[in-house]
């Protein structure tokens, strides 16, 4: 379980001690207190290179110009971004590699019932974990 903390905080830049793994308590905290935009803005990068735009899907365009002079987001923005990295990290494990997760990602998913798993983990909590579900099928062998 640390592991996936350890790879969501090294994906989003959020590494606080590298001689130690991120507890899940530290990625808690760092929620509550807000990441710097720069974790959203990594992690925006990572899972769609050509599109300046998909960062507004998580802070809409507006604020993210309040946010940027503030330069840390709030706490529900910063777990959307987790929630994204999480799915993310997910992904590329189980594809084995950024473009083959970016492809599963983008594309739509006929168990989402024609939706993009990226669209549906971004929407709630619960569609996060609808993705995962599927992506941990896929990793284990079952249907999906």
């Amino acid at each position: 379980m640390t592991a996936v903390f350890e790879q969501v905080a090294g994906v989003l830049g959020l590494r606080l001690r590298p001689e130690r793994p991120t507890s899940p308590f530290e990625m808690i905290q760092r929620i509550q207190d807000g990441f710097p935009l720069s974790a959203l803005e990594r992690i925006s990068v990572d899972v769609a290179p050509n599109d300046a735009n998909f960062k507004y899907l998580i802070v809409p365009r507006a604020t993210f110009g309040r946010r940027k002079k503030l330069t840390r987001l709030t706490s529900d923005e910063s777990d959307r971004v987790v929630r994204l990295a999480q799915v993310w990290v997910l992904a590329r494990e189980v594809w084995g590699g950024d473009d083959e997760a970016r492809a599963f990602l983008f594309r739509p998913h006929m168990m989402l019932e024609g939706k993009r798993p990226i669209d549906v983990a971004m929407a709630t909590d619960m569609g996060a974990r609808l993705v995962e579900d599927i992506l941990g099928r896929l990793k284990y062998g079952s249907a999906a």
